[in-house]
């Protein structure tokens, strides 16, 4: 049986817990680097928002997606976990982020130190209009995805991916 590389990369665990995946989407940085766990990107590669399309069949239905750097400032010691960097909601099926309404604009990771993990995690959520903005966050640092999700009633994920990212010149990588 394939191993989850959200669960061995403790994606489930330090951010989600066990969810099932029940909607495609795709995450697409430069229109030519598409996002899939664990693949390694450089800051250089994601200084804009990335393309993020949503499948699906129901233009009624709304997401909502959270990206966030579970290891920042450094992965020995996350003491800013998580931190967003960005946020999305009311997100038509069908169509993609550009369509939903940016709470918080997309900030570029920027690692200084360590390998870090971007995910994306995507909500379906119960109506538009569900989230409301002055109720999101005080700060980026120290965000909480399981509890946003808890007080905006989103329930458990139904999708999410994410990528490895150090600083520029740094080398090595997370091993699945």
């Amino acid at each position: 049986m394939p191993r989850d590389p959200l669960i061995v990369s403790g994606v489930i665990g330090d951010v989600l817990d066990p969810f099932t995946r029940c909607v495609d989407f795709s995450v697409l940085y430069n229109n030519s680097m598409s996002v899939y766990n664990g693949c390694a990107l450089r800051p250089s590669q994601i200084v804009n928002q990335p393309r993020v399309d949503i499948e699906g069949d129901d233009p009624h239905t709304f997401y909502t997606l959270v990206m966030v750097d579970p290891d920042a400032p450094n992965p020995s010691n996350p003491n800013l976990r998580e931190y967003l960097h960005w946020l999305v909601t009311d997100i038509p099926a069908t169509t993609g982020v550009n369509f939903g309404d940016e709470v918080v604009r997309y900030e570029s990771p920027r690692p200084s130190m360590g390998i870090h993990r971007y995910i994306f995690v995507l909500f379906q959520q119960l109506c538009r209009d569900a989230i409301s903005a002055p109720d999101i966050i005080d700060s980026r640092q120290n965000f909480n995805t399981r509890d946003f999700a808890r007080f905006h009633n989103l329930g458990m994920p139904v999708a999410a991916v994410y990528f490895n990212c150090n600083r520029e010149g740094g080398t090595g990588g997370r091993r699945l």
